[in-house]
């Protein structure tokens, strides 16, 4: 079952699979599309046009070891989208290591995170490979602000802010609520984690563009503590995300109380099991494709020290257009050249920041940022 395509995609029949199949198509690279139900990933890449014009095929893996393994030996990058990561990427990174090959995911779970910075890495590290989990829009266009802040020298502390505005994908929608019942969410200070508070609150926070104010929340603590960790121009690290639409976001403490609840003394199988039927009650259908005046992203990133100043916001459309890019450009890269660094490491650490930017840009993604900066 192994193969000569030098990109695979695990997961390709959902939503952001099948965006990096499509970009991936632009960039030609040959691909193998991967999942549990071969007929299933058919019937959503004949949906893509001009697919016909890459070389591709579909394969059917079941999600253990040992099939993964097996399909991976011969390929290069693997994009893995099948989540929530926490529960099922463990097994995909040990295909990896066992084979030598890249890995990429789209996840947005601050608990992976940790568990591949923590678990992984070195290992990877070890085999010459890339472990790069979160490249995605949420949250690697707002790395990208804020490591263009982080060129003003002086600043040690991020103040993030990540908006978007449309549905979440069936994938997406558990994923959150996996995320919120059963992870801590944690920001960084002084590159320790810190916790914080488990009660749901909602705050109250600025959006740079418009008159009125938002809500948002630690949204699991997101990718950016993680990330910055180690980096030894950061101390400091905090992240809220949200989205435009006010009554929904009022909405989303009610719903997490409400799973808190159900799931409470259950065993963990059970909490799964109840989690999946209650995001399926929330989102059980895939949402339409994204439309560049509707769905949109703001990032926003005020970066601090004791003697500097500086504030980056990136506008966007279509966030999962903008994952499903940065995944095939994340291959077509690793394709053509190293890493600038292996083991475990961002998309901008991995890729670049500016390259990130500039793709997003040649494919009219996002805006030119605006920087500003206090000397």
């Amino acid at each position: 079952m192994s193969t000569d395509k030098p990109v695979i995609v695990y997961g390709a029949s959902g939503y952001t699979g099948r965006l990096i199949c499509e970009y991936l198509r632009e960039f030609n690279v040959p691909f193998v599309a991967a999942g549990r139900d071969k007929a299933r990933i058919g019937e959503v890449l004949d949906k893509v046009p001009g697919i016909d014009t890459v070389d591709h095929e579909i394969i059917e893996v079941a999600h253990d070891v040992g099939p993964l393994t097996e399909l991976f030996t011969g390929a290069s990058v693997v994009c893995n989208t099948v989540g929530p990561f926490a529960q099922y990427g463990g097994e995909v990174v040990e295909a990896c290591i066992a084979t030598g090959t890249h890995y990429l995911d789209t996840t947005g779970e601050q608990d992976w995170l940790i568990t591949c910075d923590e678990n992984y890495g070195h290992r990877m590290a070890q085999a010459g490979v890339l472990l790069a989990p979160g490249l995605a829009q949420m949250y690697t266009t707002g790395e990208i602000a804020a490591q263009l802040c982080l060129e003003k020298p002086g600043v040690d502390t991020l103040d993030i802010l990540v908006f978007w505005k449309g549905m979440p994908t069936i994938a997406s929608t558990r994923t959150i609520l996996v995320n919120a019942a059963l992870s801590q969410a944690y920001y960084l200070e002084q590159n320790q984690y810190v916790q914080w508070p488990a009660d749901g609150a909602l705050y109250d926070v600025t959006i740079p563009g418009q008159h009125e104010t938002g809500l948002a929340l630690p949204w699991g603590g997101t990718s950016h503590p993680v990330w910055f960790k180690r980096d030894p121009r950061v101390a400091n690290v905090k992240v809220l995300g949200g989205v435009f639409n006010r009554p929904l976001m009022l909405g989303v403490p009610q719903i997490v109380k409400a799973v808190l609840e159900q799931i409470e003394g259950l065993p963990k199988a059970e909490q799964l099991r109840v989690l999946t039927e209650q995001a399926a009650g929330v989102m059980n259908q895939m949402p339409p494709r994204e439309a560049t005046r509707i769905n949109t992203s703001l990032d926003s990133v005020h970066a601090s020290g004791p003697l500097g100043r500086a504030h980056c916001v990136i506008h966007g459309n279509s966030n999962y257009k903008q994952t499903g890019l940065m995944q095939a450009y994340g291959a077509y890269s690793l394709l053509q050249q190293p890493p600038k660094r292996v083991g475990f490491a961002s998309g901008c650490q991995a890729f670049g920041h500016r390259e990130l930017l500039g793709v997003l840009r040649s494919f009219g993604l996002v805006m030119e940022p605006t920087l500003t900066v206090q000397h």
